[in-house]
């Protein structure tokens, strides 16, 4: 077996494992902290999950970093996780991972939540897996395949915007009040469709999947929210750009997903509707 192949089974194990513990206190009794701002929620059962995950880990690659959400500052070094990303070939090898993506979901028993690790060598993703445990649903991509469910998958055909389902994803200022009413407007005034799953990971791989055709935010993403959905999405043939239009990686500004038959016009709408925000 191939070390791409070896990460790209790990990032599926680990995703599994993580995923696991986190379904255990599902709908159950949870103590439900803050970070923040009040709406930006952790539990113990991030924190359980993240464990397994890195456990999982360190069996084959015991010396890895590791860009974990709930601990920001990777284990081991004192750079930050976009640092520790952005250093190439420096970085060497690095796993991402977040155990509960989606944890607003989870606190409120909504089934839409996952565990997503990905794995980065000299600041490129190599393997990436994005379970979504209450689904029994796993998003897996590596150097040999992607897939769903281990069934083959790729982005949606469709090519007119007016028939696109498409997501908002993540969380920013921004949405507070009337500031980001421009490009909701303009979204839904383009688009067949607009939505907000509340899960940024669960939306990524939804796209790679051909479920939704496009989804978008302004501002710069958490590494462990987008590495592992950029990289599904891209290896099931669809394009992952910044605000500009530029090739996405981590530390970029905003980022924009799409099944790339219309990802012009889902920039423009992003744009046009930062503009009028401004």
């Amino acid at each position: 077996m191939s070390e791409a192949t070896l990460r790209a089974a790990m990032a599926e194990r680990a995703a599994r494992a993580g995923g696991v513990v986190a379904r255990e206190t599902f709908r159950g009794e949870l103590v439900v902290e803050t970070k923040e701002n009040k709406n930006d929620l952790v539990t113990a059962a991030d924190r359980d999950a993240q464990r397994q995950v890195i456990a999982t880990i360190r069996q084959e690659f015991p010396n890895a970093d590791l860009v974990c959400e709930e601990e920001s500052q990777p284990l081991g070094t004192d750079r930050t996780a976009v640092e520790l990303l952005e250093e190439v070939p420096d970085a060497g090898d690095v796993w991402v991972v977040d155990p509960i993506d989606g944890t607003g979901n989870y606190v409120r028993g909504i089934r839409f939540w996952a565990t997503s690790v990905a794995a980065v060598s000299e600041g490129e993703p190599v393997a990436a897996a994005t379970y979504l445990p209450s689904e029994d649903d796993i998003y897996t991509a590596g150097p040999e395949s992607v897939s769903l469910n281990d069934e083959s998958m790729s982005v949606s055909e469709r090519s007119d915007p007016e028939t696109f389902a498409t997501a908002l994803i993540g969380w920013w200022a921004g949405l507070r009040g009337g500031e980001s009413a421009s490009l909701f407007r303009a979204a839904a005034e383009r688009f067949g469709d607009l939505r907000r799953l509340g899960s940024m990971q669960g939306t990524l791989a939804l796209v790679a999947a051909g479920s939704l055709d496009a989804a978008f935010m302004p501002e710069t993403p958490h590494p462990w929210d987008a590495v592992a959905g950029a990289y599904l999405i891209r290896r099931a043939g669809g394009t992952v750009t910044d605000v500009h239009g530029d090739r996405w990686s981590p530390g970029d500004e905003g980022l924009v997903v799409s099944n790339g038959k219309a990802h012009d016009v889902v920039l423009k709408v992003l744009q046009d509707g930062r503009e009028q925000d401004a």
